[in-house]
């Protein structure tokens, strides 16, 4: 994966997604969190507090090799996607919520990538002698680069063409969904002579932490009084990372194309699991006896 394809394509790539996200925000997006600190508040203490000591635990009770922790630390840091909004739409949660949620984990991720990661590289070592590995200075900024600069112009150009970023908004999630799937089945073949190894080192683990991450995006919610729409809301946006962010990083920020295996397992299973799960949800929703719901905020 060491080419010119993947050092110069790749985050081109993400930097067209995140252009894409761009072209779906506007300012409303995230003056909107001001009408539900409290479900916002919820969402991103899972996203942010929650889910990195949940792969950190998990990566402790798996023994995971350095690199292969780092790298399902650094997609637990990773903030929601497009996608996201697309599984919540199907199960009947507050889509006007992920976008905003979306919006605003686009920009925090900018911190709390390089913080994730850096504290999980200085943790488990996984250095082979070849040089310092982590996200300095310069890193960050190519982070911030590839992550936030490109939704801030796509937000420039919905603000001046809202009709051209409305006719771009099917064509860029359908290339979004291409990206990814070339980006996950081009890191699995660059490592397909371990692939049997990574399945068995890092299949369950990834499993087991998106379905936690889930459930737990959608129980916490509900447990402190937040309705059903929104906690959908809350589970898909936790529960469904954008895996690009985590295999850029890794294979053109990092140069490890090992320590992109966990974010690429969990951009294959991602999709089911999701499925599943907000099936299971909405199942269990029907079942309920009708009752008021609770105010949000």
């Amino acid at each position: 994966m060491n080419s010119p394809f993947v050092s110069v394509g790749l985050p081109l790539a993400l930097a067209a997604i995140m252009f894409g996200l761009g072209l779906s925000l506007t300012a409303e997006d995230f003056t909107r969190i001001a009408r539900t600190p409290k479900t916002v508040a919820v969402a991103l203490a899972c996203q942010l507090l929650i889910l990195p000591a949940v792969a950190f635990g998990l990566v402790l009770l798996f023994d995971l090799t350095p690199i292969l922790a780092v790298g399902m630390m650094l997609l637990a840091a990773s903030p929601g996607g497009t996608t996201a909004n697309l599984f919540s739409h199907l199960f009947r949660g507050d889509v006007a919520l992920n976008v905003s949620l979306t919006a605003v984990n686009s920009i925090i991720a900018v911190v709390t990538v390089p913080l994730v990661t850096n504290f999980a590289i200085g943790y488990f070592d996984p250095s082979d002698g070849s040089g310092t590995l982590g996200l300095q200075f310069g890193k960050a900024v190519q982070v911030f680069a590839i992550v936030l600069i490109p939704v801030v112009l796509g937000m420039v150009v919905r603000k001046y063409a809202v009709g051209f970023a409305d006719r771009m908004d099917r064509p860029v999630r359908i290339g979004s969904a291409l990206v990814l799937t070339i980006v996950v089945a081009g890191t699995i073949a660059a490592e397909r002579a371990n692939l049997g190894d990574y399945f068995v080192q890092v299949g369950a683990i990834v499993v087991l932490f998106c379905v936690i991450s889930l459930t737990a995006g959608y129980f916490i919610p509900r447990w402190l009084g937040i309705d059903f729409r929104q906690a959908i809301a809350c589970s898909m946006e936790v529960g469904v990372h954008n895996s690009t962010i985590a295999i850029t990083i890794a294979i053109s920020v990092l140069d490890s194309t090992e320590m992109a295996v966990p974010a690429a397992v969990y951009g294959v299973l991602m999709f089911p699991l999701a499925a599943s799960v907000g099936w299971l949800l909405t199942r269990q929703r029907a079942a309920e006896p009708e009752v008021a719901e609770p105010i949000a905020d």
